[in-house]
């Protein structure tokens, strides 16, 4: 009888929130989307984020047809999602370890 052995990796433990991000020159990599208490904002899921994203997006349109805003602009995403874990502070930290806390 032969016997099969399958190494597998280890399951990841899936994102507790999403949050929206955006790559900037001088701050690099940075929470978009604040709260009024000055930490970042989480999204439970993915598709939440995402939905925002569109929501925002719509909003941005609608003002391109109003003639509030240029074309390139109202189209224009550069939101990001990613995965992150939650601290009991607020804060969110990436999986590269990087850590977000209040703005104040």
């Amino acid at each position: 009888m032969l016997l099969l052995v399958a190494m597998v990796a280890p399951i990841k433990n899936p994102p507790e929130a999403y949050a929206l991000f955006i790559d900037t020159i001088c701050d690099g990599l940075t929470p978009s989307w604040w709260d009024e208490t000055g930490y970042p904002i989480t999204f439970a899921t993915k598709r939440e984020a995402q939905l925002e994203i569109a929501d925002t997006l719509l909003h941005q349109i609608t003002q391109f047809q109003n003639g509030e805003r240029e074309f390139d602009d109202a189209i224009n995403v550069e939101d990001q999602i990613l995965p992150v874990s939650l601290h009991p502070d607020g804060s969110i930290e990436l999986e590269n370890g990087q850590v977000f806390g209040s703005r104040d």
